[in-house]
């Protein structure tokens, strides 16, 4: 088997399907399989998968394990020469699969790779080619700081759109909506940390691959469509907080050792304050609605 693709399902049917439909409309020579793991969704998508694409490897989760729980059960059942993390809520081009992996296979020394990913309004997904979050690249992205100087790659360090991108690069951060990864990394390094329940578990990943002296690379000779954060619409408040809990759980792990005290403690108030403003914020626009 050259791909297994795991597609983690929320609540987002009719995504699902469009996303599983434009799988199997690819154009390749190449073998892949793909796992659809589904977390305790409340509508019939598991019966529909069942019956529309009986060859897609199911997992039925009887609660919501998170994305990256999800991602490894499929993970752990796959033997692919590469695993594909891809969102229920993309839809992939026809050569997507087949460019992505003749890429990888003339470049050995990647460990993941990533495509062009676009929003519906035709716009770029930033979160598809990033800076790690680094103290200071955290600060300029919080206080809107980097808005004022795109083009400054120290200042905008986080979203890099200092870089074109239409061309293709090694870069630090790729989106788990679409990130192939290579079995020999994945076996080196791990699989996703379940401590992340989403958010920051394909920067953490990132981060341990190039840790490790894999090379994570943007690759834009094709491009998929992502319908972002449809499964998580309607739940604001975990996802705020889940956000939030995943910064500061990534700060924790990678960089927390690295710098003193004080810079910690500036951390901590950020994401505090991001967190207690999102949250008012939320409050507020529901009263308003009301």
């Amino acid at each position: 088997m050259d791909l297994s693709i795991i597609i983690v399902n929320y609540n987002t049917k009719q995504l699902t399907l469009n996303c599983l439909e434009s799988v199997y409309q690819s154009i390749t020579d190449y073998q892949y399989e793909v796992i659809l793991v589904d977390n305790a969704s409340r509508d019939d998508i598991v019966d529909v998968v069942r019956n529309t694409y009986p060859q897609v490897r199911l997992i039925a989760n009887t609660v919501n394990l998170g994305f990256s729980k999800a991602n490894n059960q499929g993970m752990r059942i796959t033997d692919g020469r590469y695993v594909l993390l891809l969102n229920s809520d993309t839809v992939v081009e026809t050569d997507t699969l087949d460019i992505m992996l003749r890429f990888m296979d003339e470049h050995p020394t990647v460990g993941a790779s990533g495509c062009k990913v676009v929003l519906p309004d035709g716009s770029l997904d930033k979160a598809c080619r990033r800076g790690f979050p680094t103290p200071s690249a955290t600060f300029f992205y919080v206080s809107k700081l980097s808005k004022f100087f795109p083009k400054n790659s120290r200042i905008n360090a986080y979203h890099r759109e200092d870089l074109d991108p239409n061309e293709a690069y090694p870069i630090d951060c790729l989106v788990g909506a679409f990130m192939m990864v290579r079995r020999e990394a994945i076996d080196q390094v791990g699989l996703l940390d379940e401590r992340f329940f989403m958010y920051f578990e394909d920067t953490d990943w990132c981060y341990r691959l190039q840790e490790a002296g894999w090379i994570n690379y943007y690759y834009p000779k094709t491009t998929i469509l992502h319908y972002k954060r449809a499964s998580s619409r309607h739940k604001p408040f975990r996802i705020i907080y889940e956000f939030n809990r995943a910064m500061a759980l990534f700060y924790n792990k990678h960089y927390k050792s690295k710098y003193p005290i004080w810079v910690t403690g500036l951390m901590y108030m950020g994401i505090g304050a991001k967190l207690f403003a999102a949250m008012t914020f939320n409050v507020v626009s529901k009263m308003i609605k009301r």
